[in-house]
């Protein structure tokens, strides 16, 4: 092929400014949908309880809507899954959590007559048969498992429970369950916000349409929630920061703000399209701009690599010719890397749905973003830094430094 021919030259450098203003323009779109409208945060992020449902029968996401409304939650989101295998396939995401209050947690213990130090038992209402010794809180809310110091009676023990202000027992024989004898360990299940969300779509739609259970169940409290977010930007950040480091000792300190720049050029577009997209941001899109990070970092060090060993090998050219030369090198193996790369990504997108997709969505667009940054970003502000540098300071430019080398 002509354009892969060995030998030839492109002129990177000279559109430089019009390529550095388009991704300024990207950048800038990108920041101010952050915060208008903002990302779109899955459950991840966003907290709350997350219930995929296959339905039997054909239903309406307008219908199942109303549902959800009529059993109590409230500004449900209601999204249809692209499924082959059943149209009737449903993300249900509302804003509740089973977490157990502290309030709450007071009136377990006072209906459980767990023991306190210091305080008399009630002989009369709590004998030793339903008195618990220990109490333990599912960190979601729907579990509580409780010790006795004899054989606990379990229908008493129901009824304890059932007698707190806004705790619901799962139906089930086996429910409260005596786990271990030995130690007289009971477990109590809770109906989930899951549960009572299925209930109230049996209930509305009824059982010949709604499965007894979802696909699955997902929860974030808010407390999860904040750890999440707070991990999520500081693996980003840290990664950010090695990576400068690595690069500064690796090349030279004004190589390592062209990488940052890039990378963080990459992340953001990123999120920026996935906003447009409406696309949910959730761990697996951190996972995907983490992986854009690094592909992006590879991408570039094999350029700034060529640009280190063609200075010396070409030491009457100036800078910006030199990475003219270097990014034309090296452009037959970006595009094919990166055209592999994108085919592997285009199998995950049209045989696979959910968080898969779109993760192979965030990886398509960073991978198009990535391969641009690492020519019209990264290399471009290197060359300008090394002139400001050689300008204000008095130093020489890395390509008249190795030229009188």
């Amino acid at each position: 092929m002509e354009f892969f021919k060995p030998g030839r030259t492109f002129d990177f450098m000279k559109r430089r400014t019009m390529f550095f203003a388009l991704s300024a323009l990207l950048i800038l779109g990108s920041a101010i949908l952050m915060f208008v409208p903002g990302p779109n945060y899955g459950t991840d992020f966003r907290g709350g309880t997350e219930v995929e449902v296959a339905f039997t029968k054909n239903v309406e996401a307008g219908k199942v809507r109303a549902a959800v409304e009529e059993g109590g939650f409230l500004t449900p989101d209601v999204v249809q899954v692209v499924d082959a295998q059943n149209a009737n396939h449903f993300l249900i995401r509302v804003q509740d959590v089973s977490a157990i209050s502290e309030g709450q947690k007071g009136l377990i213990d006072t209906a459980l007559c767990k023991i306190k130090e210091g305080v008399p038992s009630d002989e009369v209402r709590c004998p030793p048969e339903v008195r618990a010794t220990e109490i333990m809180i599912s960190p979601g809310g729907d579990k509580i498992s409780t010790r006795y110091d004899v054989d606990p009676n379990l229908t008493k023990i129901a009824a304890q429970v059932q007698s707190v202000k806004g705790l619901t027992m799962r139906v089930s024989p086996t429910n409260p369950q005596l786990l271990n004898p030995r130690d007289h360990r009971v477990e109590i299940q809770l109906q989930s916000k899951g549960d009572q969300l299925m209930d109230g779509l049996r209930k509305t739609l009824g059982a010949d349409t709604v499965p007894d259970r979802g696909l699955g169940v997902e929860w974030a409290g808010p407390k999860a929630r904040k750890q999440l977010r707070d991990s999520a930007r500081n693996a980003v950040a840290i990664s950010i920061v090695f990576i400068m480091l690595y690069l500064a000792f690796r090349f030279d300190l004004r190589f390592a703000p062209g990488v940052v720049v890039a990378c963080l050029h990459d992340a953001t577009i990123v999120i920026g399209v996935f906003i447009v997209l409406h696309k949910e941001v959730t761990l697996s899109t951190v996972a995907a701009i983490l992986t854009i990070v690094g592909y992006s970092m590879n991408d570039t060090v094999v350029v700034y690599d060529r640009i280190r060993e063609n200075l010396t090998k070409y030491r009457g050219k100036s800078f910006a010719q030199i990475i003219n030369l270097s990014v034309s090198e090296t452009l037959s193996r970006t595009l094919l890397t990166s055209g592999a790369t994108a085919l592997s990504m285009l199998g995950l997108l049209f045989f696979t749905t959910g968080v898969i997709k779109d993760f192979a969505i965030a990886m398509l667009i960073g991978i198009v973003v990535g391969t641009y940054s690492s020519i019209y970003v990264a290399a471009p502000l290197t060359e300008w830094i090394d002139a400001r540098m050689a300008k204000r300071g008095g130093a020489r430019s890395m390509a008249h430094a190795h030229a009188k080398a």
